[in-house]
């Protein structure tokens, strides 16, 4: 799959998603798929991971918007050339469907934006596809 990368204020966002396979069940509507995040502080200022929020549309146009503090249970500080990066998840009931967001960040001093998550696609493969 296709990775997206965006830049905000100098936050550089990559989302690369994968089909997860042995986790997923096609003949029962269940697809799973995983996604690499890397979040880079390009900027010339730390900053702090305050939350997150996903929108989340399967095949059928059924839209979920997740919302939450910090990510995998962290609300990491980044600084200036540094990055941080995890790993999470998403089941939908569709083969395909898209996800897209912005995380909440500080800048140190206390100014607080919101840094883009560009659109990208979950697919099975079409063999996974019954």
């Amino acid at each position: 799959m296709i990775p997206s990368e965006t830049s905000t204020h100098g936050v550089r966002v990559r989302a690369t998603p994968a089909y997860e396979s042995e986790h997923s069940r096609p003949d029962d509507s269940q697809f799973i798929f995983s996604y690499h995040i890397q979040i880079a502080n390009e900027s010339r200022k730390p900053v702090q991971l305050l939350s997150r929020h996903w929108i989340i549309i399967d095949a059928d146009g059924h839209r979920e918007d997740v919302r939450g503090p910090g990510v995998v249970g962290l609300t990491p500080r980044i600084g200036p050339g540094e990055s941080f990066e995890y790993d999470s998840f998403c089941p939908l009931r569709t083969p395909w469907g898209t996800m897209e967001g912005s995380y909440r960040l500080a800048l140190e001093g206390g100014a607080a934006f919101e840094a883009r998550i560009a659109r990208f696609v979950l697919a099975a493969p079409t063999q996974a596809v019954k």
